[in-house]
């Protein structure tokens, strides 16, 4: 079986394979963007990666309802998450007028 007919198949392997897809997309962005908005970006596809990962065994494995758990638990864990990264992102643009990563160091003071 292709990859593509495995994605298109809608069985576990198609969510494993996409999840591993978008977990090495954030990865590079994480580890090849200077800007700290860019590399946020990187870590929340990397979590959606790992969500979706959790989401298909929980299908495939236990059934609707403990999916539907994993479910609203990812959505409280990535609210919590997405608020406070933007807020660090806000405050260093505020105190250093600029979201460069090599400049985040200078928050320690």
């Amino acid at each position: 079986m292709t990859p593509v007919q495995a994605i298109l198949s809608g069985g576990l392997q198609g969510y494993i394979l996409v999840a591993l897809l978008l977990f090495v997309i954030g990865l590079a962005t994480v580890l090849l963007r200077r800007t700290l908005l860019m590399q946020f970006m990187g870590v929340e596809l990397m979590l959606n990666a790992a969500n979706l990962a959790l989401l298909a065994f929980g299908r495939f494995r236990g059934g609707e309802v403990q999916a539907t758990a994993f479910y609203l638990f990812i959505i409280g864990v990535a609210a919590c998450e997405a608020a406070v990264g933007l807020a660090l992102v806000v405050v260093l643009h505020r105190l250093r007028e600029s979201t460069d990563a090599d400049r985040a160091d200078l928050l320690k003071q």
